[in-house]
């Protein structure tokens, strides 16, 4: 079973983040036993600064679950929302990003909404509705900093995909409660 690394609390800084959030959606980012839901969003601006917020979002909203289903959620879409970041438009200044979760009988979708591909540089040209694919985690790729979040979420989601359009991606995965289908608990 691999081991778990405690899921960090927002620290004093990163609260002055939080504090832009309206006192009545305040607990979709408190790390507790979430109000009961079938649906719950938000929309995250696409700076770094949001990767804990957006942390302690999908936290709350696996909140009352088991640890490692816990860790494998917040995990997991935190790879998606820093993909957002990194690879969209939303981490331009002034874009933003969503995170949609919703609750079914057996387990949790996670939908990551950015604002597409970001013009390329060398040839002006946006990168067309290429679907997306996981590099393997292979040798060296395993020690790597980056490049190894589609492959996780391949790896532990119980399914995954995205809608393949480059103007708006929504990159989803959902996650049975009890890991079915995920290589988590063989890690």
């Amino acid at each position: 079973m691999p081991m778990l690394v405690p899921v960090p609390t927002l620290t004093q800084a990163e609260d002055t983040v939080l504090s832009r959030v309206p006192d009545e959606y305040r607990h979709y980012f408190n790390g507790r036993t979430p109000v009961p839901f079938t649906k719950r969003h938000w929309e995250f601006p696409g700076t770094s600064a949001s990767v804990p917020l957006a942390r302690a979002f999908l936290d709350t909203c696996a909140a009352g679950r088991e640890s490692d289903f816990r860790y494998v959620f917040s995990l997991l879409g935190t790879e998606l929302a820093t993909n957002a970041i990194r690879h969209s438009r939303s981490g331009e200044e002034g874009q933003t990003f969503v995170l949609r979760v919703t609750r079914s009988g057996n387990g949790l979708t996670l939908v990551c909404r950015d604002n597409g591909c970001p013009v390329r540089a060398d040839d002006g040209e946006a990168e067309e509705g290429v679907p997306l694919s996981p590099a393997p985690l292979e040798g060296e790729h395993l020690t790597t900093e980056h490049g190894r979040g589609l492959a996780l979420v391949d790896s532990f989601a119980t399914t995954w995909g995205d809608n393949g359009h480059p103007s708006i991606r929504k990159v989803w995965f959902h996650l049975a409660f009890d890991l079915t289908g995920s290589s988590w608990p063989a890690a």
